[in-house]
């Protein structure tokens, strides 16, 4: 089964074909129709005349459209490296939240995987120690970063990251909340 990522960039890789296969026809169009114009220029018609402003207005079309799908990639490609940087950022504000907790290593793996969700069984499997170990290390994870539950361990770590974010209702036309306004 493909993961999200991979699902993306094969759409993104068919959209990507189906461009340049439009692009591709219409330059095809566009150089028959002014082969078609140099094989009958022998006078200046009304026809003749149309197939030139065709074939101009193609070429305006196919040039805007590989321009439009450039500057698209390039947005692309921009928005991709900032979800990058966010993420990297989003993991340095868990591990302030850790040092600042003085947290062990072994309770920052364990806080780790409890924010990622892991049940106690299946983070016991995985630093191959017993259930109760892990118990007693969340325990210990709670009471240094003053908390009593995994649900308030993640609000904390993720609060500073939405302390800025209004949710859609409350924010005017720019995004702002009413508090912002002032």
């Amino acid at each position: 089964m493909k993961s999200p990522a991979n699902r993306t960039m094969s759409v993104f890789s068919m959209r990507r074909t189906a461009i340049f296969a439009a692009g591709g026809l219409q330059i095809g169009c566009a150089i028959s129709i002014f082969l078609d114009i140099v094989a009958e220029w022998h006078g200046v018609t009304a026809s003749s005349v149309l197939e030139m402003l065709t074939l101009v207005a193609l070429g305006i079309g196919t040039f805007l459209a590989l321009r439009e799908f450039k500057m698209l990639n390039k947005r692309k490609m921009i928005i991709e490296r900032e979800f990058s940087v966010a993420r990297g950022e989003f993991q340095a504000v868990i591990y302030e939240h850790f040092n600042a907790w003085g947290l062990t290593a072994a309770e920052k793996d364990v806080a780790l995987l409890a924010i990622k969700g892991a049940s106690i069984a299946d983070i016991a499997r995985m630093r191959d120690t017993k259930d109760g170990t892990i118990k007693a290390q969340n325990a210990a994870i709670y009471r240094k970063a003053g908390v009593s539950s995994r649900a308030e361990l993640i609000s904390v770590v993720i609060e500073e990251m939405i302390s800025g974010l209004v949710p859609p209702s409350l924010a005017d036309e720019d995004g702002k909340s009413p508090a912002m306004r002032t």
